[in-house]
């Protein structure tokens, strides 16, 4: 495998670093920190690259907060003069794992996404009968960043991109230590309970760091279980994986090897929800139901986003919230209903848009 040397030099270049800044800011140049950053935005910089190369960059503090959607999360911001760093980091090593990792990954990379996600499954539930739903408990709390991190040095050889990522990695390990229920695997001591792990939910690395993780478990699934071409199909999105196979006794043998396989990365899946079902009953997937003819929204997702939008009416109303903001909101979700069959749904809750 070949192995990349020289990236730090490139990392803390100035032309690099701005280029962070200006992917970091996007969507957020009107709120405080950014702002502020960007008040002072070359001192800031040169700042920010005499830290790194003279390694005395510490990363500050996260602000973590809950969400419900629909499960509770607990998602964590880094500050934005990390999040610029963050992006300089991913800048230079995001390309080296690109060339690595499968097709049929479809999270967080450039030209894949949600939809081209829609898409492939769609694509698989024509061509077979059954498919094999799979998805990870507690899946970013779990990741165990010793192995992540051997992962990462088995392809980077810097010695100080290494340091820079170590600093990533304990910056984040202790955000995620109380949402993680303990799981002992075969071998395991008592100290076990004390292997740092966990990847911020929010963090750009974190997103990243996820698919480096899996890409073994990726090639294992393609290349020794042999699930593609005319055999089977397999497509992942973050932690959630759909297996597709003509038969059932061929998918319940995948699963086994699949369980077997990621004990091996310290992660466990949801056993209820992992058995081969019909393509025809719909695959739960990405806020849709896909069938191998139409896809649906999820029936929690619209009452969802009607509640969400008779709120914003309310707001608009009483003069808390601008039309803009209404309308971003109306066409956010038309863009993502859209790659469903929604047609007579969008008209049903939009008709009570009167503005």
């Amino acid at each position: 495998m070949k192995t990349y040397k020289n990236l730090y030099p490139q990392i803390c270049a100035f032309e690099n670093l701005h280029l962070a800044y200006c992917k970091a800011r996007l969507g957020k140049r009107g709120r405080e920190p950014a702002a502020s950053f960007e008040f002072d935005l070359e001192a800031n910089l040169i700042q920010l690259q005499r830290e790194l190369l003279e390694k005395t960059y510490r990363p500050g503090p996260y602000h973590s907060f809950y969400i419900h959607d629909p499960k509770r999360r607990l998602i964590s911001a880094a500050p934005f003069r990390d999040r610029v760093a963050h992006h300089a980091l991913c800048n230079l090593v995001e390309p080296l794992f690109e060339r690595r990792f499968i097709f049929d990954s479809y999270a967080n990379r450039v030209g894949k996404g949600t939809h081209k996600a829609l898409d492939r499954c769609q694509q698989f539930a024509r061509r077979f009968r059954y498919v094999l739903p799979l998805d990870v408990r507690q899946f970013f709390p779990s990741v165990d960043l010793g192995l992540l991190r051997q992962a990462l040095a088995r392809v980077i050889a810097d010695p100080d991109v290494l340091w820079l990522i170590d600093l990533i990695l304990a910056s984040g390990a202790p955000v995620l230590r109380d949402e993680y229920q303990m799981v002992y695997f075969p071998g395991d001591d008592l100290f076990a309970a004390e292997r740092p792990r966990g990847l911020p939910i929010g963090n750009l690395t974190s997103q990243f760091w996820a698919n480096c993780y899996l890409d073994p478990f990726d090639h294992f699934v393609k290349r020794e279980l042999r699930c593609g071409k005319q055999r089977g199909g397999y497509l992942r999105y973050v932690d959630d994986f759909l297996l597709f196979a003509d038969d059932k006794p061929t998918l319940w043998a995948w699963r086994d090897a699949v369980v077997e396989r990621l004990t091996g990365l310290r992660l466990t899946i949801h056993e209820g929800r992992a058995h081969p079902q019909p393509v025809t009953e719909g695959i739960p997937f990405l806020g849709f139901v896909v069938f191998p003819t139409h896809r649906r929204l999820k029936r929690r997702n619209v009452i969802k986003y009607r509640r969400r939008l008779k709120g914003l009416l309310a707001a608009y109303r009483a003069g808390d919230v601008p039309t803009d903001r209404i309308s971003a909101s109306v066409l956010g979700w038309i863009n993502h209903a859209r790659y469903g069959d929604t047609w007579g749904l969008r008209g049903d809750v939009l008709e009570s848009v009167v503005l």
